[in-house]
């Protein structure tokens, strides 16, 4: 019988914490199989599962209520053995001799080891399909880089803390390298994406590859530094990876609208991908939510169709036939084929004509939508490009043609006349929830917190916006197990400054969250620029 606290992660989440890693598989197998509607994710991490919940079909107390139930039945030590995954590998890690001689073993008895373990997958994160894997067979506390490298390839094994690890895709990564897979460890096309998902038994089994003395030396010759390839590869484990990226995931031609320029940065966007944390998959989409809906109700399609967000402005795209066409969210000059148009409305876009937005005046992100919506490689259920994750399509660039759909569901409306008017970004009053982890921050650090008037760095993406501002002061030291996360955690890092999350964001993290921005804070904070203040405020308390 597993006892769990509760601790809060905004409005729409909280994190069950039970006392060790061997106590969260058997609480999520625990709940997974009974879930409610409404509960659309449930995320083991270290020593948590976040259970992220849609209150428009569930209260959150009516789903704390379910999972304290259902955890009553979980016993440590239980649930189910998932299937067993057996990984081809090549032990020719940039790091494997390194490693070896800080725990005090040689590179034969480290490989030794490493394929005598059976692992299990405990949780996933980092990266779509990154399992982080333990065993009771292996006795190692690895510690990580003291400098990340800027790019670990796809495919490469690492080691960290008591789990291993094998990187699905191109990432940074701070994780001692000690060899080489060529299996697909995500595939966003697939029935179950993630070969490594949570509760999986994994064996690691060595295949030919080059000598590891050989290797060693490589590793220790100066070839491997931050920004060097990581591992040493065969030709044929090369050809054997392939690669999950699929081009562009746009029409070559005929129907649809031809990008002449995308400005800073231009992606297609719906509203993201619900329910995919469990295997390591932000949930993306718009960051502006709101703009977006209101963008496909001026057209009379469904709220979620796929639009264009532009960051920052610049775009200049013309149609390839007669399109309607209506742009929201940021502020600032719209032409058509020469000719004003008004943000907020929609508008005939004649085939040939040039749709042209200026760099935005306010806000950041726009968002232009055509009748019937557009198109573009589906991941998951969802068109939404996820640049850090390598899901949807790939940012739009000068020459691509994003096709058109026909999911219109209703006329064009007769749109209320200046209804809208240019975002705030200029200072912004966000509403804070509880965050799971307070009790790690001194109380002066939490009045600072509502005190300060922050600022939005040059560091904001569509991953997070770091705000500049006084340190927050910890109470509590050392490194937080990692644990699920959610759009609008407010992260603190070591630097004591909070980092806001946004739809790109991790799914886990290991740096505590103080509190998180309200789901109607977020579309703010997507239009935020740098140097736009922030102050905090306490959201009213909910059920």
């Amino acid at each position: 019988m597993l006892s769990p606290r509760v601790r809060p992660m905004g409005e729409r989440a909280f994190l069950l914490e039970v006392g060790a890693l061997d106590e969260v598989l058997p609480l999520h197998a625990a709940l997974a199989p009974a879930r409610p509607d409404g509960v659309v994710d449930l995320v083991p991490a270290a020593r948590t599962v976040l259970v992220r919940v849609d209150t428009r079909r569930l209260p959150l107390a009516a789903a704390r209520a379910w999972a304290l139930g259902a955890a009553a039945d979980a016993e440590p030590g239980g649930g189910t053995a998932g299937p067993l995954v057996e990984l081809d590998i090549v032990y020719d890690g940039a790091d494997l001799a390194e490693t070896a001689q800080l725990l005090g073993t040689g590179a034969d008895e480290l490989v030794r080891r490493h394929t005598a373990a059976e692992w299990r997958v405990a949780f996933t994160g980092f990266a779509p399909g990154f399992g982080y894997l333990v065993s009771e067979d292996w006795p190692f506390d690895v510690p990580r880089l003291d400098s990340p490298r800027t790019r670990v390839p796809a495919g490469a094994v690492g080691l960290a803390g008591g789990f291993s690890g094998a990187y699905p895709r191109d990432t940074p990564g701070g994780w001692r390298l000690i060899g080489t897979t060529a299996a697909r460890l995500f595939d966003p096309d697939a029935a179950s994406p993630a070969l490594l998902a949570p509760g999986t038994r994994v064996r690691f089994r060595e295949v030919g590859g080059l000598d590891r003395a050989r290797s060693g030396d490589l590793a220790g010759s100066g070839l491997y530094g931050a920004n060097r390839p990581a591992s040493v590869r065969s030709p044929d484990l090369e050809a054997a990876r392939g690669g999950t990226d699929a081009g562009p995931g746009f029409t070559a031609s005929g129907r649809g609208i031809r990008i002449v320029e995308p400005g800073l940065l231009a992606t297609l966007q719906d509203l993201g991908r619900e329910g995919a944390a469990f295997v390591g998959v932000a949930v993306s989409g718009a960051l502006d939510r709101g703009a977006l809906r209101t963008a496909n109700r001026l057209l009379g399609n469904p709220e979620g169709a796929a639009a264009i967000e532009v960051t920052m402005g610049g775009l200049r795209a013309v149609a390839e036939e007669d399109l309607w066409v209506a742009v929201t969210g940021a502020w600032g000059a719209v032409r058509i084929d020469g000719r004003d148009a008004d943000p907020y409305a929609a508008h005939p876009w004649p085939a040939g004509a040039e749709l042209q937005l200026d760099w935005f005046a306010h806000g950041a992100r726009a968002y232009v939508a055509v009748r019937g919506g557009l198109d573009g490689r589906l991941a998951l259920g969802s068109r939404a490009t996820d640049l850090l994750a390598g899901l949807g399509p790939a940012a739009l660039r000068a020459g691509d043609v994003v096709g058109i759909r026909d999911d219109a569901v209703a006329p064009i409306p007769v749109a209320p006349p200046a209804a809208w008017g240019a975002p705030h970004d200029d200072e912004l009053e966000l509403d804070l929830a509880p965050g799971p982890r307070a009790d790690w921050f001194t109380p002066a650090a939490l009045t600072t917190l509502y005190d300060t008037v922050w600022t939005v760095s040059n560091h904001a993406d569509r991953v997070g916006a770091r705000l500049d501002g006084p340190s927050l002061a910890r109470s509590r030291e050392g490194e937080l197990a990692s644990e699920g996360m959610v759009p609008g955690a407010l992260q603190v890092p070591p630097s004591g400054r909070p980092t806001i999350l946004l739809a790109d964001g991790p799914v886990t993290g290991g740096y505590p969250v103080i509190a998180v921005v309200t789901d109607a804070g977020l579309d703010l904070v997507a239009q935020a620029r740098p140097g736009t203040r922030i102050r905090f405020r306490h959201a009213r308390a909910s059920a």
